[in-house]
């Protein structure tokens, strides 16, 4: 009797601790520009096709767990709060809505667009840092080419390096600066893209 008491004990014990554990949150990046439902003109040719991508990031980004970091610079993972879709491919999806907002009379095309035919330019992104320090910045490092397709060569080349500073330490915050500096550096390939012929 004595040892049933003792195995329920045990068993509520271990059921307490699973329901006090917290929930996985997960995340997304979103696109911060959006396409206007007006036309600009009656020709709704558009002057060129544009492909984002591909785009690469370092290889401890590779991962489903949001990555930040601590005052010392020291990296820190966060098990309870994830990504819900492959980091890069949400970093190149949004970088290529926010490009069809600020590009309106071009059609942009995320990596990998073979299903759409051939392009006019690509746009290579290799980010070389993408992460925040909760209550201080997100920061964004990446050096980009874009490529004249037709015959592969590079027409603009460059390296941004952003900031943006959240409200506060929450991973909403976070999100929200990490939003921010990846719609900087769609606002600097979208002037570049405008600068060419």
């Amino acid at each position: 009797m004595v040892n049933n008491f003792i195995k329920l004990g045990i068993l509520s014990s271990v059921l307490s601790a699973c329901t006090s554990t917290p929930p996985t949150q997960f995340h997304v990046l979103e696109p911060q520009f959006e396409i206007s439902t007006q036309s600009k003109s009656n020709d709704t040719t558009p002057n060129r096709i544009v492909g984002i991508g591909p785009v690469s990031i370092p290889t401890f980004l590779e991962r489903k767990q949001l990555v930040t970091r601590d005052q010392d610079n020291n990296l820190q993972i966060a098990e309870l709060q994830q990504w819900a879709a492959p980091l890069k491919d949400n970093i190149t999806e949004v970088l290529a809505q926010n490009l069809a907002a600020l590009q309106q009379d071009n059609i942009v095309r995320a990596y990998p667009w073979s299903a759409y035919g051939s392009i006019d330019f690509q746009i290579i992104v290799q980010i070389n840092r993408f992460d925040a320090k909760p209550d201080k910045s997100a920061n964004l490092e990446a050096s980009w080419v874009i490529m004249d397709d037709k015959n592969h060569t590079i027409v603009s080349n460059g390296f941004s390096r952003l900031q943006a500073k959240p409200n506060d330490d929450s991973t909403t915050e976070t999100i929200k600066s990490l939003n921010s500096v990846l719609a900087a550096l769609s606002q600097e390939l979208s002037q570049a893209l405008s600068k060419l012929k």
